[in-house]
Parts: structure tokens; sequence; C-alpha cells
């Protein structure tokens, strides 16, 4: 009975102790972190307004009411998939008309989603939860965000015979201390086609597409290989696409295994060779096997379209860069692929080694789309939308899908 309540005082000890002086480690667990670069840039005028005139901006809140409603780590993992499930199911559905239109920017509008999320992981990385969370916990929980809410965790496609299966990639929007209004064109047409279906001369051709982050750290972590490798061995195309030059659409013929510098979304640059596992194997270019010819010659749009085969490479035995436009030399080292040396050269880089390691170099068509940059009309500076800068996005859009269906014709 004596070490009875010996062994109660001691616990009892340990509770008041507990409640009334945390150790500095454990106040060190309790604190959340500080907003990113990214999510700091919410509280500017132009996010706030693109949320409110899409309906969107009430999605942040509902994910904060519902973390506080949370009394466990699992909780509230289930709630930050809810929500970032329905955030991008939300913003599918209203690029494609379906549901409410919460407010007056247009449908085709990919910045609610990229801000939205943003107010989102905003949430869950300033949440103080009243339970013990980790830092690996809370960092599972930012990872569930991202890949539920950019549409990495709903790729599927219906069995049976005589559908082909399209596999599409796009990009948040970025540079956006250069302009806080930038739309991305290649994600405004991952939510205009995912889920649809195109008609081929061969048959129907159903789209799947998921939403990268323009961020280096990501890339480095695999974001790419982990959402892609599970379904190239099961697709008959694919296509990674970003923003490209002014005025033009370019199929990029060969990508390199470089990165060039230029700041992401949280401010970063990275200059070096791009990290990929098993790096004594890696080849300084991929190339792609989309039917580049086919689609250039074929009318898909107001747009031209180029098969782009210039690269910049350090030549075998050389020191310095030198711009090749026909393509690089044997034995040289890349320094910019056909798409340059930002995270679409990388994206469509990694997608392209990972088919090769996969291989399906030979049976998978499969490499980059640039679109042409999306432009407001002449003279806007400040408002976040006009008629010409929808026009352009809707155009943008109904040509890629217009190379798709070529692309899945001439596969």
């Amino acid at each position: 009975m004596n070490s009875l309540r010996i062994r109660i005082g001691v616990l009892g000890l340990a509770l008041l102790t507990g409640f009334s002086t945390p150790t500095a480690a454990s106040a060190a667990e309790a604190a959340a972190p500080s907003p990113t670069v990214e999510e700091r840039r919410l509280d500017r005028a132009v996010p706030q307004e693109i949320l409110r005139r899409s309906g969107f901006d009430t999605l942040a809140p509902r994910l904060a009411r519902a973390l506080d409603a949370a009394r466990s780590y699992g909780e509230a993992r289930r709630a930050v998939a809810r929500e970032g499930s329905q955030l991008w199911r939300r913003a599918v559905d209203r690029a494609q008309g379906r549901g409410p239109v919460g407010g007056d920017l247009s449908r085709d509008d990919d910045r609610p989603l990229y801000w939205a999320r943003l107010g989102m992981t905003r949430e869950v990385r300033t949440w103080e939860p009243q339970f013990d969370l980790t830092d690996g916990q809370r960092a599972a929980l930012l990872d569930e965000l991202e890949r539920t809410s950019r549409g990495q965790t709903v790729i599927g496609y219906p069995h049976g015979k005589g559908l082909k299966r399209i596999l599409l990639t796009g990009f948040d929007p970025f540079t956006l201390d250069r302009d806080i209004r930038i739309s991305n064109p290649s994600g405004a047409t991952a939510l205009a086609l995912d889920g649809t279906v195109i008609e081929t001369a061969d048959g129907p051709a159903r789209i799947e597409t998921v939403v990268f982050p323009v961020r280096w750290q990501d890339f480095t972590e695999g974001t790419v290989e982990r959402t892609l490798r599970p379904y190239l061995p099961k697709v008959d195309l694919f296509t990674t696409v970003s923003q490209g030059r002014v005025g033009r659409f370019d199929i990029e013929r060969t990508n390199g295994a470089w990165r060039g510098g230029f700041g992401d979304n949280e401010n970063i640059g990275r200059t070096e060779t791009v990290p990929v596992s098993d790096p004594a194997s890696q080849p300084q270019w991929t190339t792609t096997t989309l039917p580049y010819r086919a689609i250039v010659a074929a009318d898909t749009g107001r747009f031209p379209v180029y098969d782009n085969t210039g690269v910049t490479e350090i030549p075998a035995g050389g020191t310095e860069p030198v711009v090749r436009p026909d393509g690089p030399t044997p034995g040289s080292t890349a320094r910019a692929g056909g798409g340059g040396d930002y995270l679409s050269n990388e994206i469509a880089y990694r997608a392209t080694l990972l088919r090769d390691r996969l291989g399906l170099h030979d049976v998978l068509p499969g490499g980059h789309v640039h679109t042409p940059v999306l432009q407001f009309g002449a003279g806007n500076t400040t408002e976040v939308t006009d008629p010409e800068f929808v026009r352009n996005r809707l155009d943008i859009i109904a040509q890629v899908r217009t190379i798709l269906r070529v692309a899945a014709e001439e596969s």
C-alpha cells in the first residue's frame, strides 16, 4: 500500500510538473513554424481578390475549423485528406462547368486552386493543436494536403479494352514577385482536362492530370517520380506541360540534366546537376518519344507549334557552354535542354528518365509541351482578369487538347 501511495504521488507530481512548467524540448515541439515565402504572399490584395471572386475564400477557414476540432493526429490527418481532396475536386468541377461558379472569375481560372491551397497549408503549418504534434507528423500532414489537392492520389482509368490512357501534368503559377496576378496555362489545362475523354480516330482516350509545385526542394525529394512511377507502365501516352515562350507552342526534343539557378516560388535557386537516384547511371540528356513531326504538321489551333531541337552544352573536352541548334553532341555535358534549365526542363527530364529506367523508351510516347505565355490584354497592368486574358487561356487549353488527340492517333 505504501509503495502504491508513493507511485501515485510521483505520478501526480509528474502530471503537475507537466502542466505547469513544460520542458524546453516540449515547448519547442509545440511551437508552430512560420508561414513560408509562398504563404506570406497570400495577404496581398490580388490573392485575396482572386479567392473572393471565385468563392474559394471559405476553404482555408473550413480546414482551420476541422483542425481545431481534431482530438488526435489521426483525426487531423483524415480532415486534411478530406479537405485537400475536396479542394482538387472543386477546382476540377469549376473548370469543367459543374457546381456553383462561386464568383465572377471565369471557370477556366487555375489561380483559385493555387491560392486556396496556400491558405490551407498555412493553416496546417501554423496550427497549434491541443495534443502533442511532432515535426514529422506536421510534415506528413502538409504532404498529405499537397498530394490530395494536386490530384496526385486520385489518378484512375476505367477498365476495359479499346480505351487509350493519357497522363498530363501541369504547374502552379510562378514568378509571382514579378506579377502576382499570374496564371499558369498548364495548371488551367490540367483542371480543364482531368477525367475527360477525347475521341480519336482509334477510339476514345481518357485523360488524367496532376499539378506540381514550382519548388526545387519538392523535385529533389522525388515528388515527380513518386507520383508518376505507378502509372507510366499503365498509360499509352504522357506529356508534361508548362508555360514557355510568347506566342508559340514548343515540343521539346531534348531535356538536360542541369539546374540553372533561377529562383522558385520560395525564392530559392539551385545551380547543379539534377539530383536523381542512382546518379552513377544518370545520362546528361533524355529525349522525347512524342510524335513531334505529326504534332507540328497538324492544324491544332491559332498558336504555331515548333519542334524545338536546340540545347546548351559543354562539349566533350570543353569548358565553356555552347548553344547547339540541332541538339547535343556526343559526350557533352548539359547546361540547358530545349526547355531551358528551370523546372519545366527538369520535370521533362525526370519523367522521360523514369520512362527509360522502366524500360519503356521504345513503347511509351512521352515528352514535354511548352505552351505560349499567358498574357493579359494590352494596357492591363492592374486588373486580375480581362477578356483577352480569358480568351488566351481558353485557346491554349483547347490547343493542348488537340495536340493530345493528334499524339494519341499517331502513337
